[in-house]
């Protein structure tokens, strides 16, 4: 190849040889409003960049995963969890043949939509937009609203539409269009199952032995083990498929193994008390705010009161909505207590 080749001479002609004829290739790029391609970066990697770069992104490291302000510095937060998920990603990409600068941009973005304070932010902002709006909300969806419409003052991040495709179907019945995003939306099940095993064992709610046998002795007795035997197996059974996807033994281990965590872990007797606090907090909020829009921040013009009040709430991070609550309630409790 001439020493004057472009980037892009150089990737086609590099993914013609090594990528998969299933992958997706880096070129052409598809985005909604078209602009120039980077001399130095594939569309993908300028995808990445700019997830990297957002406000939502860094938001994400005082976003809850399960668990809610814990007093340890070893739990996972929504950061964390992108991180390793996008890890273990990357790792299948590559195995496979893969883009891996597609599944890294998807794997970065997928969470960006999360509210505060994890799953049970996320419910109780949906039965709040439900019960007074008429809508609902997922973290997808609105993932994909973050970088459509509210990143960079309402201009949005302007992503190709194979990451935007990635990071609405990362979760939902819909399959990603992509084998990439499929790879994403399996391996962020295998992240979280693990590691939220991890962090309910430092947290005292699980202890080794509850964890079930047979699952535990199949995948493996740690956490790397068993992540080890999943990306093993899913690579193992996606080769040459089409399809993303696991065997009928080791995939049904973790089906069974996630349905325990939800058992004792995410909807247990601790999530449930939290899920009350979170509940109150959260509605509070928005309650307020849809009677007071003119306190919201300028957000997206188009947007109705509900839209801007779920836009703001969900942008908010564990503290910052702690922050916003005890400004509303305190007042409140300060004059009880002088009566």
């Amino acid at each position: 190849m001439p020493a004057t080749a472009t980037l892009e001479d150089r990737v086609r002609t590099w993914e013609a040889e090594f990528l998969s004829e299933d992958g997706t290739p880096s070129y052409p790029a598809r985005r909604r409003v078209e602009e120039p391609d980077s001399p130095l970066r594939t569309p993908f990697q300028r995808d990445r960049d700019r997830i990297v770069h957002s406000k939502a992104f860094r938001r994400l490291k005082h976003k809850t995963q399960v668990f809610i302000a814990p007093e340890g510095d070893h739990y996972r937060t929504r950061l964390t969890h992108t991180l390793e998920a996008c890890g273990i990603a990357r790792t299948v990409a590559r195995a496979l043949g893969l883009n891996e600068d597609l599944t890294e941009a998807i794997g970065l973005g997928h969470d960006l939509g999360h509210p505060p304070f994890g799953h049970s932010g996320e419910g109780a902002l949906d039965t709040a937009l439900r019960e007074r709006c008429g809508s609902g909300f997922r973290h997808n969806v609105h993932s994909l609203r973050v970088v459509d419409v509210l990143e960079r003052d309402g201009d949005g991040l302007n992503l190709t539409e194979q990451v935007r495709d990635g990071i609405l179907n990362h979760t939902g019945s819909d399959r990603p269009a992509t084998l990439e995003g499929q790879v994403v939306k399996l391996v962020d099940r295998v992240a979280y199952i693990n590691h939220d095993i991890d962090d309910a064992l430092r947290a005292g709610i699980l202890r080794s032995e509850d964890l079930p046998t047979g699952e535990i002795e199949l995948l493996g007795p740690t956490g790397s083990r068993r992540i080890d035997t999943l990306v093993r197996d899913i690579v193992e059974h996606s080769e040459g498929a089409g399809e993303i996807r696991q065997g009928e033994e080791v995939g049904g281990a973790m089906l069974r193994l996630r349905k325990f965590m939800f058992d004792r872990v995410y909807l247990g007797e601790e999530a449930r008390r939290e899920q009350e606090r979170v509940g109150e907090a959260l509605r509070r909020l928005f309650d307020h705010y849809l009677e007071h829009p003119e306190e919201l921040p300028e957000g997206d013009p188009e947007a109705s009161d509900c839209q801007r009040v779920a836009d703001y709430v969900a942008g908010m991070t564990d503290r910052f909505c702690i922050a916003r609550y005890t400004e509303l309630a305190v007042p409140e409790a300060e004059r009880f207590r002088w009566r």
